[in-house]
């Protein structure tokens, strides 16, 4: 396990080959004006770091929209349509953008999502799809550009900067919550994921996200959340930076 010695040592490699790496932050199943969500934008605030929402459309509340209006440094995306699974009883995973349905259906939630989410949030709100477990069909992917969205965001290293023609992966590579046990995963764990990200992102320049869920994080993993914006802000290189300018850059990072 890795402590924060070597999250430090990492970075100093990045700035010993006159780089730096970047950070960026998602946060996924928003719905509702709750005190969780009160805490996340009290901490957002406080580390002045920027946030990406991952907002569920079918069950986004108007008191969700009052609640962010005016908030700084929050970007909203859509979190598929309803977050429910359509996979079978037998299959080991589950997936709400899977290959279970016609993809017609699957492509016309999502459009009727988006335009709930733009109505809802405005500006705010960016044509950026994360799947609910961040699970998709690859045969969905080349029809997403098609239906306006400029980006997708899963989990884990991306096999490519554009999957497709007009469409940018984003990822994100360090979850928070062990969803086995539904807990914190603890410090070493995380930390292990960030130093091996870190690690790989010196070949590729990909942007390395840390993934939290407001609704589902116990003590530790708030306390874990607030001291990991502290330090890694302060570490010297690093850059932090928001959904919004990552997946508006005109220049691919390879």
């Amino acid at each position: 396990m890795m402590d924060w010695s070597s999250v430090e040592q990492e970075v100093a490699r990045w700035r010993m080959a006159g780089r730096g790496p970047v950070l960026w932050w998602r946060d996924d199943d928003a719905v509702d004006a709750t005190p969780a969500l009160d805490r996340l934008l009290a901490l957002q605030g406080a580390n002045r770091v920027p946030l990406a929402l991952a907002v569920v459309p079918a069950h986004a509340s108007p008191a969700l929209a009052r609640r962010l209006t005016g908030a700084s440094g929050i970007d909203v995306l859509q979190h598929g349509y309803a977050h429910t699974n359509h996979a079978p009883a037998t299959a080991n995973k589950k997936m709400e953008l899977g290959p279970h349905r016609p993809a017609m259906v699957v492509l016309g939630e999502l459009g009727t999502g988006w335009l709930a989410l733009e109505r809802l949030f405005g500006s705010p709100a960016l044509p950026i799809l994360v799947p609910p477990w961040n699970r998709i069909a690859p045969g969905l992917v080349p029809a997403l550009p098609e239906i306006g969205y400029r980006g997708l965001s899963t989990f884990g290293i991306r096999p490519r900067v554009r999957p497709v023609s007009g469409l940018m992966q984003v990822n994100t590579h360090i979850d928070l919550i062990d969803w086995r046990m539904r807990r914190f995963a603890g410090e070493g764990a995380v930390l292990t994921a960030l130093v091996a990200a870190l690690a790989a992102a010196r070949a590729t320049d990909e942007p390395i996200g840390l993934l939290s869920h407001h609704l589902a994080m116990d003590e530790p993993a708030w306390s874990f959340l607030n001291s990991f914006w502290d330090r890694m802000g302060g570490l010297p290189g690093v850059k932090i930076a928001s959904a919004h300018d990552l997946f508006e850059s005109r220049e691919a990072r390879t």
